[in-house]
């Protein structure tokens, strides 16, 4: 029995080496050892047996089993790894070879200046505050002293909706319609009548006028800022601004000119130039350039706005600046039209947006 035994484990070893693949493998185990397999009906018939055949046999049977079993996973691990390695030789990679990114996303450059914005102002001691882009007359007029009949009205161009009968409304009373704010400022009224001062923010935001050109579009992005504190002054301001555009632009060369204008929500008021060069088509911010270019406006805060939030204009005081993010993105990054920053189109984002993995940031902080 041993003798035959054994000579029936060397032909199954056999045919286990001249197996060639795994799956060639895995048919002789079905064979030998599934349910139904030479050794396993053998395994079966022990029981048929005397205990002095089952003591001899058993042991015989047992080993035969154990040694195909050691011998079917030898051999499937190697055809396995030798297949694995022929795979890997097929797929081999030539890291030598440019890599194909393909197509990526890029940060639009209007967001990229807001971020810009945020991050400068904030090492300034300022927060972002947001408000809502559909307004009420009262936030985005009255309460900036632009009363209904005041001619500054006629210089936004304003989105109006229809009335609405019913409407509870606001401030401006009740059925006055809503509007597309067309600026941020409503953001300084609301924040100066919610929260106690000393204020030191920024707003940035969509705002909306009935405009389009070259360097006008019916929706824009606008920033700006407001201090409400104890004994600010023009000074103040005027340091803000310089310290502002000279992190911005990210050169200390920088001249600032402040001309007398007018704002209602602001008195005195003053628009901001800075002094700029052309040099081959570019637009160049520097001290001793040849040139004035408007920025942004500015002025300290009018007491009736003051007063119009419930505050005391005696004790409280402040100044706000006011600017066009698209206009500034224009002028960092060499732009000269502002309608495709809104057309979408993929050709232009990929020229002048930014890549996500390679930034440019100001996290140096101001005055680094």
């Amino acid at each position: 029995m041993t003798v035959t035994i054994d000579s029936e484990t060397e032909r199954w070893l056999a045919r286990i080496a001249e197996a060639a693949t795994p799956a060639g493998v895995e048919a002789i185990r079905v064979e030998a050892l599934g349910k139904s397999g030479a050794i396993t009906q053998q395994l079966k018939q022990l029981g048929k047996m005397s205990p002095e055949e089952r003591q001899t046999a058993g042991a015989a049977l047992n080993r035969m089993r154990q040694t195909v079993q050691d011998a079917l996973g030898e051999r499937k691990g190697a055809l396995e790894a030798a297949e694995l390695d022929a795979k890997l030789a097929a797929e081999a990679v030539d890291v030598t070879l440019p890599v194909d990114h393909g197509r990526t996303g890029t940060i639009h450059p209007v967001s990229q200046a807001m971020d810009e914005l945020a991050e400068i102002f904030a090492d300034l001691g300022f927060k972002v505050a947001t408000g809502p882009e559909i307004e009420d007359d009262w936030h985005n007029f009255t309460a900036l002293n632009i009363p209904a009949h005041h001619p500054a009205r006629a210089m936004h161009d304003t989105f109006y909706f229809p009335k609405v009968e019913g409407d509870p409304g606001s401030e401006a009373g009740a059925g006055a319609p809503k509007l597309l704010r067309t600026h941020t400022s409503p953001v300084q009224i609301r924040t100066m009548t919610t929260e106690a001062p000393p204020i030191r923010i920024i707003a940035p935001g969509r705002v909306y006028r009935s405009d389009s050109d070259a360097t006008h579009t019916p929706m824009f992005h606008q920033v700006e800022g407001l201090v409400i504190d104890k004994g600010i002054t023009m000074g103040h301001l005027k340091w803000t601004l310089e310290t502002f555009v000279k992190a911005y632009f990210e050169t200390d060369d920088v001249a600032l000119r402040f001309r007398p204008s007018y704002f209602p929500f602001t008195e005195p008021s003053a628009e901001v130039d800075v002094r700029c060069a052309w040099e081959n088509g570019q637009l160049v911010i520097r001290s001793d350039g040849d040139d004035w270019l408007e920025i942004l406006g500015s002025g300290m805060v009018n007491r009736r706005v003051i007063e119009m939030c419930g505050l005391d204009a005696d004790e409280w005081q402040g100044f706000a600046f006011g600017a066009g993010i698209d206009r500034l993105a224009m002028l960092k990054y060499g732009m000269t039209d502002l309608r495709p920053f809104f057309e979408g189109d993929g050709r232009w984002s990929a020229h002048y947006g930014f890549s996500p993995f390679s930034v440019p940031t100001l996290s140096g902080g101001v005055g680094a």
